[in-house]
């Protein structure tokens, strides 16, 4: 039989055509009319995007360069910062804040857990200047509680700025930047807005701008300044991703265009696809057999446990080479322990069930699970589906 390739992989994920397409027509200069209205058009639409009347950013980097771009933008050397972390990206952050000669306070929990605000606001002293989190951490597949440590800040009277890497959190997960009071929302283009990698922006609150007067971290390429002061204009400050940010635009229409235009309506559409292929994927593995790896599962991405004695390694080639489905082993620590499955973007109904038809056969056909026959994961997935479409 013929096999098709398919992306269930947290980034990069499947492509939008019709950002293909516009990938394929941006034969366009970037100092001219016609990319300066494309450019404010976008920053707009990201706007809505968010869900935020902030300054939107757009850097021709991937997540990190955002994630790096947010520290020293907005630290000086010496300063104390909080770094919440339970896993590979946010061990990011403590590296990068290092690396901006910060001093580190660090809660770290334990890969697949989430973190108690008690510790939280017992880490947190009077001279925290930031608190460094993600919305998701995608190597675990687990979510944080951003609205909860955000609401923390506020009652201690806290002056740290809350900088979030959502980057597999946008289009995945309810986030209210502006109501909550974060201060920087990190997010990527080959996440939810279904485009390859290559850009990240930044929303950038006012109090966050106004810190940057203040700071000394020595910046070039990624002074949000500059980018700041080039976006009124219609302009970046250097040379952009003119094709990715192109795609980007048509992509955001594509989410406007699931909701009859508007773009914010889209947006939620967008995240509840996510959460509700994401518990069909959870129920369908829990019937297998299989356990869930997170105490906090994030829609954007399941982490699932390999059965004792078999290397997960084990399941992501087996999917691969018996269906062309790429799907992600563990990251770090937990290579060969779990795999993960994405939700983010142009994933739908049938994409899922594609998926989890193919894992049943692996199931019983390669790994022989006992009490494991054909429908086992199918029929879960499909109640939670129906379930979710009766509403």
């Amino acid at each position: 039989m013929i096999r098709k390739t398919r992306l269930f992989t947290p980034g990069p994920t499947p492509l939008l055509p019709a950002a293909q397409f516009a990938m394929a027509a941006a034969d366009i200069h970037h100092r001219t009319p016609e990319f300066r209205a494309l450019y404010s058009r976008v920053l707009a639409q990201l706007k809505d995007f968010v869900g935020t009347k902030n300054d939107v950013i757009i850097l021709s980097s991937s997540g990190t360069g955002a994630m790096e771009a947010s520290v020293s933008n907005l630290t000086s050397p010496g300063d104390r910062v909080l770094v919440l972390t339970a896993g590979k990206f946010g061990e990011r952050w403590t590296a990068l804040a290092k690396a901006f000669g910060c001093s580190v306070d660090v809660i770290s929990k334990p890969y697949g857990q989430t973190f108690d605000l008690n510790e939280v606001k017992e880490a947190l002293k009077l001279e925290t200047r930031a608190v460094f989190m993600q919305a998701s951490e995608t190597s675990t597949g687990t979510s944080h509680d951003v609205e909860g440590v955000a609401k923390l800040l506020k009652e201690v009277n806290s002056e740290a700025l809350l900088i979030v890497d959502a980057i597999t959190g946008l289009g995945t997960t309810p986030l209210d930047m502006d109501a909550w009071g974060v201060d920087v929302l990190v997010g990527g283009s080959q996440k939810a807005v279904m485009i390859p990698p290559g850009l990240s922006y930044l929303a950038v609150s006012e109090r966050a701008w106004e810190r940057m007067e203040g700071t000394y971290n020595p910046r070039y390429y990624f002074d949000l300044r500059k980018e700041r002061k080039n976006a009124k204009n219609g302009e970046s400050a250097y040379t952009p991703a003119v094709a990715l940010i192109a795609a980007l635009g048509a992509a955001l229409d594509y989410i406007a265009g699931q909701a009859d235009g508007d773009l914010a309506a889209g947006r939620a559409k967008l995240v509840d696809n996510a959460q509700v292929i994401a518990k069909m994927t959870r129920e369908a593995c829990v019937a297998l057999g299989f356990k869930l790896f997170s105490t906090s599962p994030s829609p954007a991405a399941t982490a699932v446990l390999s059965p004792e004695g078999i290397d997960s390694g084990v399941i992501v080639k087996a999917l691969k080479t018996r269906f062309g489905a790429i799907i992600t082993n563990g990251q770090g620590e937990m290579k060969g322990q779990l795999f993960r499955i994405a939700h983010l973007g142009f994933f739908d109904f049938l994409d899922t069930m594609a998926l989890l038809a193919a894992l049943e056969q692996v199931a019983v056909t390669d790994l022989k699970l006992p009490n494991v026959q054909f429908g086992t994961a199918l029929i879960p997935a499909q109640k939670v589906f129906a379930e979710a479409a009766a509403k």
